[in-house]
């Protein structure tokens, strides 16, 4: 049964180590079902880093996230009202 991938940082990091290590990056791959092509984009990614500042860019990303949805919404409503205050009554 293949493992899940993960999707945080704290398994990938653990994952990146172990091709650190030493351990050949195919063999590192293959253990944990994974592209090589997936193992170099989460090096450009989380390469050099801690748990803990693969903890804070999550937070920060998820936190970048929703402040970009409220400034997309605030910009449906401006403009919703800007349609609304040009209509001659």
């Amino acid at each position: 049964m293949p493992l899940p991938i993960p999707d945080s940082g704290e398994p990938i990091i653990e994952i990146l180590r172990e091709g650190e290590a030493g351990s050949p990056i195919k063999t590192v791959c293959a253990a944990h079902n994974i592209s090589t092509g997936t193992y170099h984009a989460w090096k450009r990614k989380f390469g050099g880093m801690e748990v803990s500042e693969a903890k804070r860019l999550r937070a920060l990303e998820e936190e970048n996230s929703r402040l970009k949805r409220l400034v997309a919404d605030q910009a449906v409503q401006i403009h919703i009202l800007k349609e609304v205050n040009a209509k001659k009554w």
